[in-house]
């Protein structure tokens, strides 16, 4: 009786192979695109600011240093977004003919309604987080004029002074927090490359920034 040859061609093996291998490549990028891009973007919800304040106008046009409204105030405390009065120092009655001066002005400087309350924060940090302007900005005293001063500030805030309109506000649905959030690792990462290069001795501890 003849026996049956059941050896497989290499031919085949390979094709076999390839066969395997197709669906768990697949479910890789799937799983990948899913967890990297889909479900993030779903824990996302998008915010408009209040006003849609021009940094151009007031930096590149007007000449404007990022500090003389976000401050250092003597205590070594930060201003932070300035209030409504502040800017009324201003725009106490509208001075040009854009249209979100004319709302600002009767909205809020007219209505006595606080701008600050409503001006959402890009990298709002943790309560646990303690970070000093005052220190980091020390280290700006040789950056000279308005818009080096507004690229300084861009090393660790997204770049707002080139902007017309704010930038989308994108916050997490679980935590509160918008998306532009410094994260640790940035913050470890400019220590130690200026700890390397004798610029600071702030250490990369733990009670550095956490209080």
């Amino acid at each position: 009786m003849e026996e049956r040859n059941n050896t497989t061609t290499p031919a085949a093996a390979k094709k076999c192979c390839c066969c395997s291998w197709g669906p768990f490549v697949a479910g890789l990028a799937a799983a990948l695109a899913l967890g990297w891009w889909v479900l993030p973007n779903l824990m996302k919800v998008e915010k408009q600011q209040p006003i849609a304040f021009s940094h151009v106008e007031h930096v590149k046009k007007q000449g404007m240093y990022c500090e003389q409204c976000h401050f250092v105030r003597a205590d070594g405390t930060y201003s932070g977004a300035p209030s409504t009065a502040e800017c009324a120092t201003c725009h106490f009655t509208v001075i040009g003919h854009n249209p979100e001066e004319s709302r600002f002005v009767n909205e809020y400087v007219r209505a006595g309604r606080e701008i600050k309350d409503e001006w959402l924060i890009y990298q709002k940090q943790p309560d646990n987080v303690f970070f000093s302007h005052a220190i980091h900005l020390s280290a700006a005293k040789d950056v000279k004029g308005p818009e080096e001063t507004a690229k300084y500030c861009s090393i660790c805030h997204i770049d707002v002074a080139s902007t017309d309109v704010p930038p989308v506000y994108r916050e997490n649905r679980l935590s509160g927090y918008s998306e532009n959030t410094m994260l640790m690792w940035g913050c470890e990462r400019c220590h130690a490359k200026h700890m390397a290069a004798g610029d600071t001795a702030a250490s990369n501890a733990c009670f550095t920034c956490h209080k």
